[in-house]
């Protein structure tokens, strides 16, 4: 591996030979100067990978030097070096993007350390890193063993993330370890979920916060306490994306994390029905008729999110004022920015945001979005791209200065599917990826997750025959006519309606102002 090469100006640099000496034992190579005319020079023709700049030299100062570098090589860390305490300098120096501040006298080991934070510290934190995950490795699959309760899951998935975030930041090359755990995670969990789903629709003990719980057991506790609030459903929403967006509130608001199971099929048209309903879809159906809309029809599938809760609000006796936006673009999201003040009036105000859910089908999609986002990691970028340079972090800043609290959460999550499992079934049969609805539908019983009575579990049923198929973990469901192209097309692309603990374990978060 080649040293790594630093560039030193002082004008005093004669009298550094020792803390220079000292740092070329360590295995870097330094070229010094005596003032900032010959460091700027140097810099227009050598590579370097470090510079550290002494403030106080004649001619051009410092922090001078500094800002004529940062229009030459604004990519090379810069360490500044001053014998002042003045705060302003050290104001200027943040400015410009200084990488380290070092006040004189400085001996020859605290130069070291900032340098090896400024050079090292990827490979530090990368080796560290993957040292904490082997650690952790076997302890993971131990949970993963011993997972027998809907909350030992929110714990694994909530470390799953967690380790994903971490190496997707570093350089660990541990990633496929990581991967098959995930895999095996999800294999356990789908079985956890073929066994105990049924029991926690009759209202079993240990049954978890459901889809159509979150009004009744979580929302509405919120609102008799006579709190003012903003329920933001972000469509496929996931705990990954929580995390990446966080960040950007974190000075402004305080966080109260949890989550709760979304209903199977986890899809747009039963979770979000029966989120707003605070009903199972087979009750929608029945009650409300004109609100539920089959597999088969051509009408959009959440049309009738506003009349459902509505209709919510009056059978729990709740006479407040509140509102209903959907948000499909920045246009309309602006406008909802400009229109704040005149929501104050309410009690409750619910916002559906779709970027993320468009987002997931513009990838299925266009071959360019595809390439943005390449993976996971990158998926996460675009998420908090969009948060931070759209409507969405003003809409969220704005709501706090209101005095409003926030309910932040999704109706379902979404998972990347790259295993397509065999079906077969005729032209009334659903064409969902990740789940299935119809009748005589043909395939391998032990790769799916069945339910054949679907009245049992809240689920309406188009036929007398009909029943559900549910994929697990990254699979996904292909016709065999057309096979393989079919299995090209969908082939890492993000899809929902099964069960897996991206699609299934969603986050809802209060965020209160600071």
């Amino acid at each position: 591996m080649s040293r790594y090469s630093i560039l030193w100006a002082d004008d005093e640099i004669d009298l550094l030979k020792p803390h220079i000496l000292f740092i070329r034992d360590k295995g870097y190579d330094v070229t010094t100067v005596n003032n900032g005319r010959d460091a700027v020079e140097l810099v227009r023709r050598q590579h370097f990978d470090l510079i550290i700049l002494d403030e106080n030299m004649p001619g051009l100062s410092g922090l001078e030097t500094l800002n004529a570098i940062k229009r030459i090589a604004p990519h090379i860390p810069v360490m500044l070096i001053t014998k002042s305490e003045e705060e302003d300098i050290m104001n200027q120096a943040i400015g410009n993007k200084i990488a380290d501040y070092l006040i004189k006298p400085v001996n020859p080991k605290q130069i070291l350390l900032s340098i090896k934070k400024l050079l090292h510290s990827g490979d530090l934190v990368s080796r560290r890193t993957a040292d904490d995950y082997r650690r952790d490795f076997a302890e993971i699959s131990s949970m993963t063993d011993a997972c027998d309760s809907i909350d030992d899951w929110y714990s694994l998935y909530d470390r799953l993330v967690y380790w994903e975030r971490e190496l997707a930041s570093t350089d660990t090359a541990m990633d496929d370890l990581l991967h098959m755990q995930w895999h095996e995670a999800d294999m356990a969990f789908s079985r956890f979920v073929k066994k105990d789903y049924g029991s926690w629709l009759g209202g079993a003990d240990g049954a978890p916060l459901m889809s159509p719980d979150i009004f009744p057991k979580y929302i509405f506790p919120l609102l008799d306490a006579g709190d003012k609030l903003f329920v933001v459903l972000i469509d496929n929403f996931r705990l990954d994306q929580w995390r990446a967006i966080k960040p950007l509130l974190a000075d402004v608001f305080l966080f109260d994390e949890s989550m709760y199971t979304s209903i199977l099929p986890t899809a747009t048209q039963y979770a979000r029905n029966a989120f707003f309903s605070g009903l199972m879809p087979a009750d929608i159906a029945r009650m409300y008729p004109d609100m539920w809309v089959g597999e088969g029809d051509d009408e959009g599938k959440n049309l009738h999110e506003d009349a459902l809760l509505g209709a919510l609000l009056k059978r729990s006796r709740r006479d407040i004022r509140y509102s209903y936006r959907k948000i499909n673009d920045s246009a309309s999201g602006d406008r909802l920015v400009r229109e704040l003040d005149g929501l104050c009036a309410n009690r409750l105000n619910v916002v559906v945001l779709n970027f993320i859910d468009m987002l997931s089908h513009a990838r299925t999609e266009s071959k360019m979005i595809r390439e943005l986002a390449a993976d996971n990691s990158a998926y996460l970028s675009l998420t908090e791209s969009w948060f931070r340079h759209s409507f969405a972090l003003e809409l969220f800043r704005r709501i706090g200065e209101k005095g409003f609290r926030i309910v932040l959460t999704t109706d379902h999550g979404t998972v990347q599917v790259d295993n397509p499992v065999k079906v077969i079934g005729d032209k009334d049969t659903g064409s969902g990826l990740r789940y299935k609805v119809g009748r005589n539908m043909t395939y391998n019983p032990r790769q799916v997750y069945e339910i054949k009575y679907p009245a049992r579990f809240g689920l309406p049923a188009p036929g007398l025959s009909s029943s559900y198929i549910f994929a697990s973990g990254h699979d996904f469901f292909a016709y065999p006519n057309n096979y393989n192209h079919y299995v090209q097309y969908y082939t890492g692309t993000f899809q929902h309606g099964g069960i897996s603990l991206e699609e299934m374990l969603v986050p809802i978060v209060t965020l209160t102002a600071k």
